[in-house]
């Protein structure tokens, strides 16, 4: 891709605050072990993922538990282990797990299926076993959406940086699978032996946040980057989104950049850019009637800096302003989920699910 010579990469210093809306957080539960990923079943029920290994149904209602199941061989170290959690548009009696599993000893990142029936689920298998095993504990992804065919899966560098580039594994990876996890025969590198058939884009460091959106067909992607340059990307088919080639942080240790430059030819450009890091959790493009201020805007739950963030777009997918709401409570936002009547839910760290109000 030739670099523009105008880039749409926002870089935000200041706090944007919203000050024509007030919102909420109503508390729907608690006491949940870092609930890392939320399914909207219908107005009653909720399933979440709790990173330790179980699937919990919530009562919207009554915001009562229920352990469904403790999925055996979960690898629950450092960032590792029972992940995100989808229904699937394909059958609304199967939901999709990610979670990293117990091969030898180490975390891989997976995808499994599970058929979810009268609070109960059944029929657990493992669809897809990603190559993506490493040494660390770090940087899993992996966040679940669906296209009108396909389901879209990512995977983090698993914190080693030259996976970002290394087209024989899947990690740094956004992967694109049928229903079956079979591979689909128009995926960008299906004939190409040097990169891995299920690889949608490369250059990833670690998306935590993904969503395809069907009224505009786009694919959206939000990862962390190092000491700064969190990034929103617009994801197109068989791109390179650099890392650790370009990024705008800086390494840990000192005020040095990371890679070789923050733009660079044939590696696509983020639509956004967050120095400092907010550490983004999850990402939605927002099409509800609820809340109709935000239709259209991308949300993200942050976790270093704690709150909702909110970021509009203009018709060419460009990122022009951004807004910070629910900073006051002051918890880790992990995952957001919107209801078909445009109800949002979130979860944060602290083991809490709440419901936006206003």
């Amino acid at each position: 891709m030739k670099i523009p010579q105008r880039i749409s990469v926002l870089i935000l210093t200041l706090l944007a605050v919203n000050t024509a809306h007030a919102y909420e957080a109503e508390k729907v539960t608690s006491g949940l072990n870092i609930p890392w990923g939320l399914a909207y079943i219908d107005d009653s029920t909720m399933l979440i993922t709790e990173r330790n290994g179980a699937i919990k149904h919530i009562n919207l209602v009554t915001g009562k538990q229920q352990t469904l199941a403790e999925i055996p061989n979960v690898w629950a170290k450092g960032q590792g282990g029972l992940l995100d959690v989808a229904l699937s548009p394909f059958d609304k009696n199967n939901i999709y797990v990610t979670y990293s599993k117990n091969i030898n000893g180490k975390g891989v990142t997976t995808l499994a299926s599970a058929k979810y029936r009268n609070e109960t689920l059944s029929d657990w298998e493992d669809v897809f076993v990603s190559i993506s095993q490493t040494g660390t504990s770090r940087h899993f992804g992996s966040r679940i959406t669906f296209d009108n065919n396909s389901l879209y899966f990512s995977i983090g560098d698993r914190g080693e940086r030259e996976n970002g580039q290394n087209t024989m594994n899947h990690a740094g990876s956004i992967l694109r699978l049928n229903p079956d996890g079979s591979t689909p025969i128009d995926n960008p590198y299906v004939n190409n032996k040097a990169i891995l058939d299920e690889i949608w884009s490369y250059g990833h460091r670690n998306p935590q946040g993904l969503f395809f959106d069907p009224k505009t067909q786009r694919l959206w992607s939000i990862e962390h980057g190092p000491r700064g340059g969190d990034e929103i990307n617009l994801i197109k088919k068989g791109s390179n989104y650099g890392w650790p080639i370009t990024s705008h942080g800086k390494e840990y240790w000192g005020p040095v950049s990371v890679g070789e430059a923050t733009e660079k030819e044939d590696i696509e450009s983020p639509i956004k850019v967050y120095i400092p890091s907010i550490a983004p959790g999850s990402l939605v493009l927002y099409r509800g009637e609820k809340f109709p201020e935000l239709k259209g805007k991308l949300l993200s739950g942050a976790l270093k800096l704690t709150h909702i963030n909110i970021v509009t777009l203009n018709n060419e997918g460009e990122a022009i302003a951004e807004d910070r709401i629910l900073s006051e409570l002051g918890e880790r936002i992990r995952d957001i989920e919107v209801s078909p009547e445009g109800e949002i839910f979130f979860s944060t760290d602290n083991g809490n699910l709440y419901k936006l109000k206003r």
